[in-house]
């Protein structure tokens, strides 16, 4: 546990100063959406993660979920992350109410560079650093989402189940999309280790290719409320779940 408060200590001055003094603006979901940028990822790779987030936040049917989801809106961010000291903010939080202001956050992820290149995987501490963004960022949200997305398992910095059970323990709910291209068993993974908290989900991604279907029916699905069932008992499940 030390080791874990001392961690997001750090991730707090790279995080930056918090947002100035002031009241929150309540809305109905805060919304982390946490991207692999490792050395496993290729900028091929990447540009697909890119293009299939920013499609499907011009995608009528995830618009229809940001409208269904309350009157308050949903603020989102965008990070960039790899090894344990490289997590970065690559998109300003953003309030998205209806379809042109989704729209407009999907020019803004067109238009965000690559910040992350290389490195190992340290989801444990993506997700630390996502926490933090969601403590400084002046929106009080109804719900709290960590959208941890990647093709790989921890290999460097805090275990990735400490500093999940810390956002849970904070009331953060973090969902994961798994892409299976280098390793089969990464759904369990993920499934075992990276999500957790209330309606908690998992979806896989065959591969890279696979990802924009992913990510538009996972937005969909968290975007939308609590699902109906949480993280899928057996990978079976998982996979046979193609709308």
């Amino acid at each position: 546990m030390r080791q874990v408060l001392a961690l997001l200590v750090l991730l707090a001055a790279a995080a930056g100063p918090p947002a100035a003094a002031r009241a929150a603006t309540a809305v109905e979901l805060e919304l982390v959406l946490a991207v692999d940028g490792s050395s496993s990822v290729t900028s091929w790779e990447f540009d697909l993660q890119m293009r299939g987030l920013s499609a499907a936040f011009r995608d009528p049917e995830v618009q229809g979920a940001v409208r269904a989801a309350g009157d308050l809106g949903i603020a989102v961010t965008l990070v960039q992350w790899s090894g344990r000291d490289r997590q970065i903010k690559a998109v300003e939080w953003t309030l998205i109410y209806d379809g042109a202001s989704a729209a407009e956050f999907a020019a803004d992820l067109d238009a965000a560079p690559r910040y992350v290149t290389g490195g190992s995987t340290a989801i444990g501490n993506a997700i630390g650093f996502s926490q933090l963004l969601l403590e400084s960022n002046g929106y009080q949200g109804k719900r709290r989402t960590i959208d941890v997305s990647g093709d790989g398992r921890t290999n460097q910095g805090v275990q990735t189940p400490e500093l999940r059970d810390a956002a849970v323990a904070a009331g953060i709910t973090i969902n994961g999309l798994a892409i299976l291209n280098e390793d089969p068993g990464v759904d369990a993974y993920y499934r075992d280790n990276v999500i957790g908290g209330s309606g908690a989900f998992l979806i896989s991604a065959t591969d890279y290719r696979d990802f924009a279907r992913a990510i538009r029916m996972k937005l969909i699905r968290e975007i939308g409320g609590p699902p109906l069932v949480q993280a899928p008992a057996t990978r079976r499940e998982q996979t046979a779940w193609r709308p």
